[in-house]
This record gives C-alpha cells, sequence and structure tokens, in this order.
C-alpha cells in the first residue's frame, strides 16, 4: 500500500508592514509602526523576543551612554520605555523578566500580529537588479507546522544576518572595505573578508557547599591558547563580563555557525575547568548555572543603501538634514581571531559625544520596499562597530518603522520619503518622543507651539550644598554648566592649606549635544588666600551668541580641596581629567574627562540668574539636551508645593490630545541585564502625580488626574476633541527630586 503524498498549505498573512526579526531592532520598529496606526506583522524565528538581549544570549543592552562616557545621552522613544520599565520591573537584571519587558510591549500593541517560531526561508520578488519589489515571504512556523506567507506594501529586514534583503536581491558589503574606499584610518590598506565574531556567555551561581565538574571530552585546554594570558578570566565573573569569548570572524559567521557554536561552548567548558580544578582559583562551592546554546553573532551582511555611514560622519558628528537616530558607543572593533588573537579584545574610538544617523541608511539602494534596521543598516565595517549595539539597533529600528509607515500611508518610495516628506518624518519622530537629536518641534498640528505660556514659577538660581563632603584638586577638575544667557560669574567653596592663585578657563564645546572641551575662549587667575571653608568668585565672563554648554576648568593645585553637596545640579556635570598612558589609548576605558560626582555636586553658586529652565523651553523647542537642558524646571516644591506650567490661547482651539513628556534624566546609565546597579527603582526627576486641566472662558476642568507615575511619556487622548483657551499641567508630587521638571507640553489638535 503507498501512503499519498501530503502537502501542508501555505496560509496567506496580509498586513500593511511586514517586519522579520523579532530583535530590539525588530521590535521597536514593528510597535513604532504600529503606534502610527500601520497593521504589522512581526515574525521571529526564535521562541522569544530580544535578540541577543534575550535569556538565549544575554547581552548586555548598551548604547549611546557608553557606560557613561557620553552625557545626556540614553536613548528615549521605545527604548527608553523598556530601559525604564526593566528598571522598575526587573532591578536585580533578571533575564527571565527582560523577556517579559519586551513582549509586554509588543503584545501592548493591538496593531502588531506577532508570529513566533517562524523562520522565513523564501522571499519573491519581482523587477530588474536596479528595481526590485518584494512581493511576500514564507517562512515555516515550527511546532505548529504552519506555513505562512507574509505579503504587505513594505518589509523591514530587522534579522540581523539580512536574508530578507539577500533573498530579495539587494546590494550588500561583507568584510572588511580597503582603507581607500571611505578614506578611513581603520579600516585595512586590504580589504578582505573579516567580520566581528560570535559569543555565546556563560552564568556561575555560589551553592555554599562544595562542587565539582567533570569537563567533557570535548572542552578545550585553554592553556595551550593566549586566554589565560590575555583575557580577563574572574572567578567573579559572569555573563557580559565575558563578551571576550568569541570567535568566528575569520569564517563566515552564517555558514559557518555550528562550527563556531562548537567551538565557543568548548572553550567556555575549557575556562569552567580551568577555574573549578586548576587550583588557581577560590571556586569550590561555584557550580555552572547556564551557559547559551545560541552564538550572539556581531556582524554579518550589510547594505548598500542612497548613503553610506561611515567613520569621519560618527567621528565628525555630521549633522545631518534626514537625521533620524542617534548614537554614542565608541567605534567598537575586535580582532578577526577573537579570544585567540595576540592583540587585546577590543579598541575603542570614542566621539566627543552623540553622533546622527540618516534616514537614507535605513532602507535598500535597489529593493524599493525594502527599509533596513538594527545591524543591517548601510554602513561601512568601521562605522558598523558603533551603530551595532543593541539600544543603538533599537532607536534605528523605531526610526525605519515610523518611516516605513509614514511611506505606506502616504504611498511613496523610501527614496521619496527621504528626499521630499522628510518634515512629516521629523515631526513623527518628535511626536512619539524618539531618539533623534537636534530637530525642532515645529509641528502646526499642536497648538501649544502658539501659546502664551506661564509657570507658576521657575527655578533660575544654581547652587549646591549644604556642603557634605571634599574633592582635592590633584587633578583638572571641570564644571559644566549650562550657560544661558551667558557665562557667569561662580562662587565655590573651598579649603587652602595655603596662600595659592587658582587658574581657571572656559571652553566652548564642539556640537550642542557635547559635554567636552573644544576651545578655550578665556582664562582667569584667582587669588586664594589660606583658609577653610571660603567662597571663592570665579569671575566668568563669557556673552554667547546662543545657550550651549559651558565647559569650566579649575587646573590642578595641590593646595586647594573644593566641598561638595548631595545632589546633582540640573544640567550641571563634574569630570575630572588625567593624563593617560599610551597602552589605554583606544581601549574601552579611555576617559580623558570622566564624570567623578554623578549623583553629587561642587559647592557652586551661579552669581547671575539663568534662564536655561524657563517655561518656555517646555514649548516646541527641542525635546532632548542640545545647547542645554531643555526643559522647564519650577522653583523647589518646598517654595511652591503645586507648581504648574500654563499654555494661552486668544481665541478657542480644538484639543483631542494633551500630552507630557517628564525628565527621566537622561544622564543616567540604564542597562537591562545591570552591567551596574541604578540605586532606584523609579527615576527621582520624573513627576510622580499630577493632573491635567483645561479652560473654557471662566470655568477650569479636570482633562486627567494621573497618580504614582514612573514613565517619561504621558499621552492623555480625550473622548471627545473640545474646545478650549487655556491648559494646565498641575505638578502634586515627583519621585524624589526637590522641583518639578517638565520636558514637554503639547496639546494635539487631533
Amino acid at each position: 500500500m503507498t501512503t499519498p503524498d501530503r502537502d501542508i498549505p501555505t496560509e496567506e498573512i496580509a498586513t500593511d508592514l511586514t517586519v522579520v526579526g523579532g530583535g530590539l531592532a525588530g521590535v521597536c520598529a514593528a510597535i513604532a509602526a504600529a503606534r502610527q496606526g500601520t497593521h504589522v506583522a512581526l515574525v521571529q524565528n526564535r521562541p522569544v523576543l530580544g535578540g541577543n538581549s534575550s535569556s538565549e544570549v544575554r547581552v548586555w543592552v548598551c548604547g549611546a551612554t557608553a557606560h557613561g562616557a557620553q552625557h545626556y545621552a540614553r536613548e528615549t522613544g521605545i527604548m527608553g520605555e523598556l530601559f525604564v520599565q526593566n528598571q522598575f520591573t526587573n532591578p536585580e537584571g533578571n533575564p527571565y523578566y527582560w523577556d517579559l519587558v519586551v513582549l509586554e510591549a509588543v503584545r501592548a500593541e493591538e496593531n502588531i500580529e506577532l508570529f513566533l517560531n517562524t523562520d522565513i526561508r523564501h522571499v519573491r520578488a519581482t523587477g530588474p537588479e536596479s528595481d526590485r519589489r518584494i512581493e511576500s515571504v514564507t517562512g515555516w512556523q515550527m511546532g505548529s507546522e504552519r506555513s505562512l506567507q507574509f505579503t504587505s506594501p513594505a518589509f523591514v529586514d530587522a534579522s540581523g544576518d539580512g536574508l530578507v534583503g539577500y533573498l530579495a536581491g539587494a546590494r550588500f558589503r561583507t568584510g572588511r572595505e580597503a582603507r581607500s574606499v571611505f578614506g578611513e584610518s581603520w579600516a585595512p590598506e586590504v580589504p578582505d573578508d573579516n567580520t566581528l565574531g560570535s559569543t555565546i556567555l556563560f552564568y556561575t551561581k555560589d551553592t555554599g557547599r562544595p562542587e565539582k565538574f567533570v569537563p567533557p571530552s570535548f572542552a578545550k585546554d585553554i592553556t595551550t591558547t593566549p586566554i589565560p594570558e590575555l583575557r580577563g578570566i574572574r572567578v567573579e565573573a559572569n555573563g557580559c563580563d565575558y563578551w571576550w569569548i568569541e570567535w568566528g570572524g575569520e569564517l563566515d559567521v552564517v555558514a559557518d555557525n555550528e562550527r563556531i557554536r562548537d567551538e565557543l561552548q568548548g572553550v567556555i567548558y575549557g575556562i569552567w575547568d580551568h577555574i573549578k580544578n586548576s587550583g588557581e582559583y577560590d571556586a569550590d562551592t561555584l557550580t555552572l548555572e547556564w551557559i547559551g546554546a545560541v552564538p550572539g553573532k556581531r556582524e554579518y551582511r550589510r547594505f548598500i543603501g542612497d548613503h553610506t555611514l561611515v567613520q569621519d560622519e560618527v567621528l565628525d558628528q555630521v549633522h545631518f538634514d534626514d537625521r533620524v537616530a542617534h548614537g554614542g558607543w565608541s567605534i567598537d572593533l575586535h580582532p578577526p581571531g577573537g579570544m585567540y588573537a595576540s592583540e587585546k579584545g577590543s579598541r575603542h574610538w570614542h566621539p566627543d559625544g552623540n553622533y546622527h544617523i540618516p534616514l537614507r541608511s535605513l532602507y535598500s539602494q535597489n529593493v524599493t520596499n525594502l527599509w533596513l534596521a538594527g545591524r543591517t543598516i548601510s554602513a561601512s565595517h568601521v562605522a558598523f562597530g558603533t551603530t551595532r549595539v543593541m539600544a543603538t539597533c533599537a532607536v534605528i529600528g523605531e526610526a525605519a518603522g515610523t518611516a516605513a509607515a509614514l511611506a505606506v500611508q502616504q504611498q511613496v518610495t523610501p527614496r521619496e520619503l527621504a528626499a521630499e516628506r522628510m518634515a512629516s518624518v521629523h515631526r513623527a519622530l518628535v511626536r512619539s518622543d524618539a531618539s533623534v537629536l537636534g530637530v525642532l518641534h515645529d509641528d502646526p498640528d499642536d497648538h501649544a507651539v502658539r501659546a502664551r505660556v506661564s509657570a507658576s514659577s521657575t527655578l533660575r538660581t544654581l547652587a549646591a550644598g549644604p556642603p557634605t563632603g571634599h574633592w582635592s584638586l590633584t587633578d583638572h577638575l571641570a564644571i559644566v554648566l549650562p550657560a544661558d544667557p551667558a557665562v557667569a560669574d561662580l562662587e565655590v567653596l573651598l579649603d587652602a592649606a595655603a596662600d595659592t592663585e587658582l587658574v581657571v578657563e572656559v571652553h566652548e564645546v564642539r556640537r550642542p549635544q557635547n559635554y567636552v572641551p573644544h576651545r578655550k575662549v578665556g582664562t582667569v587667575t584667582v587669588k586664594v588666600a589660606a583658609g577653610e571653608k571660603q567662597w571663592v568668585t570665579l569671575p566668568l565672563d563669557w556673552d554667547l551668541e546662543d545657550p550651549q554648554n559651558a565647559f569650566v576648568v579649575l587646573r590642578a593645585n595641590a593646595q586647594v580641596r573644593l566641598h561638595t553637596a548631595d545632589g546633582a545640579l540640573p544640567g550641571v556635570l563634574t569630570l575630572t581629567h588625567r593624563d593617560l598612558p599610551a597602552e589605554e589609548a583606544y581601549t574601552e576605558q579611555w576617559r580623558e574627562w570622566k564624570q567623578v560626582l554623578q549623583r553629587s555636586s561642587v559647592c557652586l553658586r551661579l552669581l547671575e540668574a539663568t534662564d536655561a529652565f524657563a517655561a518656555q523651553r517646555a514649548v516646541g523647542g527641542y525635546a532632548r539636551p542640545w545647547g542645554g537642558p531643555q526643559l522647564w524646571i519650577s522653583a523647589p516644591l518646598d517654595h511652591d508645593p503645586a507648581p504648574h506650567l500654563e499654555l494661552a490661547w486668544d481665541e478657542p482651539v480644538t484639543v483631542a490630545e494633551v500630552a507630557a513628556v517628564f525628565d527621566d534624566d537622561l544622564d543616567e546609565d540604564l542597562i537591562n541585564l545591570h552591567h551596574h546597579r541604578t540605586p532606584f527603582d523609579v527615576l527621582p526627576t520624573l513627576v510622580r502625580d499630577y493632573r491635567i486641566e483645561a479652560r473654557s472662558g471662566d470655568r477650569w476642568q479636570t482633562l486627567a488626574q494621573v497618580t504614582e507615575n514612573r514613565h517619561r511619556h504621558r499621552r492623555h487622548r480625550l473622548t471627545e476633541p473640545i474646545e478650549v483657551d487655556g491648559v494646565r499641567l498641575v505638578v502634586e508630587a515627583t519621585n524624589g527630586a526637590e522641583s518639578a521638571r517638565v520636558v514637554s507640553l503639547r496639546t494635539w489638535a487631533s
């Protein structure tokens, strides 16, 4: 008896947009598009979302903060929401709780259909090589034995390895370009196929009783390799501490994935054998708790868009007209030999501040409906060394998803959108509080930009005290101040062991988003008499054309120590300087200026009033720090217990939504699995309790009343639009800050 042939029919899933890849880039692309009103299919080939950040791989989500090297740099938008939510629900950095944060964010969007365990294997595309178009992608959903074909007007390749673009015929690069191609000093003289390698991590735990380890037969003897001598084996290390367990850069990280996994796991068991059985470590009660089974890939295909981001554009922080996302991580390149290489495991070149990523790098040059997100974007190998980190991939994903939704709705190609309709992209990104720098909020749909703005009070003075500690001026110390409208006289509280002179310099920064010195504009020398706790005036006379961050340097003087106070001042940073030895150049630790008083400050008093925190800052303008903090701050709550920000119009306006953006302290470096522990679950600078009121004539009515807020961006959609001539935000409590802080107040017409 013969068995009849059986076929599993292919189901068609029709949506407005198909996003392939459920890492953070794909997740943010899908959420962003869904929030624009687009019906999205999110297709992921693993059982969990999050990609390399998920519990399957467990890589820290790093981004523009660069572990504190960049200031006021943390991502906003969807990635910012995930960071802040994780901080509250997952204070211990549990990888499984992080999975939940990501999954819940996707499931909260009604416009997303999620397809887990679905591996795309076929792409149907039409047209000549120079003008391709994807018609559908088809995959197999494991476990449910379903064949699924996804059709939509546009597609986002957030797959990491770029399989969709490859099968569609999109132009791409792999490996390292020659130095001559883009004029990049960090590119090799001769091109090659080398990429960054893959990594598998492991976790250990202490059981409190003796534990043995019998190594498997395939465990590597690492004493025959450079690993014990050149890499950082530490008994207390866990997870991403072992980022340097990397291999496969000289192979094809996709074609040789199985071989790479086996090698990495063999090395991990060899490292653990060395820790447990060599006698060199105090590890008797430790056991191996978890080892990854999925190699975390760093690099593969990079597609070619209408613009290729390159090294100098990152380091020069080029201000693209079509900027849609920002990054700040160093250009971070690893030797092709990975853990077996004789050189250091990585080298890092930090830009002076955050850099911009253009929309033209987020779509294919020759596939007219293919958007790119995450590792697949159009960048050189060198520039890719910074854009590849996951929080940056996430903000790229949000930008790509937003743009893709707009292009579908407006029935234009990605190229047409970038060339002709960037205003609509920028306005959508600003409205969603996305991570885009230096884009002015001028959307006419927001009535607030035309309103008269007032506040019950405004913080006009910058002063830190009383003293609670000391800082010896053995190295140069910098105080970064928001200078608006000028750099005025500054007083500092200090002790002097003998009569001396204090040399003070004022520097300008190069870009509005920077916090490092660029050009010295003045020097003053101040005589200081011997004595303790004396306020010394530093005459800083510098008039500015535009507000900016002023970098004030107190030159090292061993006779002087400064008093410090608990609590950071808004917009103020304190950094110290040290001359770096040659061997530290281009290492991860390379910092010429490094923050030293993160949640405290030098005792200081700015002698002239500042306009940096005026009420007008919360309307229009910028929603991220840009040449200053860019927010309204009230007087301390003990002077103004219910501060409010008010908008007024001469003629009534129609309001359908009122949105508030609160200050979630973008200088605080949050990491999903807690590279370091941030000491609070809710950021203290966030407004906790507030109400929104609207006025019509002489009558005020409450539109929204919120308690226990812990989010940055709150949108209050009204049941029906109303006619009003005034709107105010009344702050009743913060999560710990002394004053109310509001980044933006918006009143949308629709």
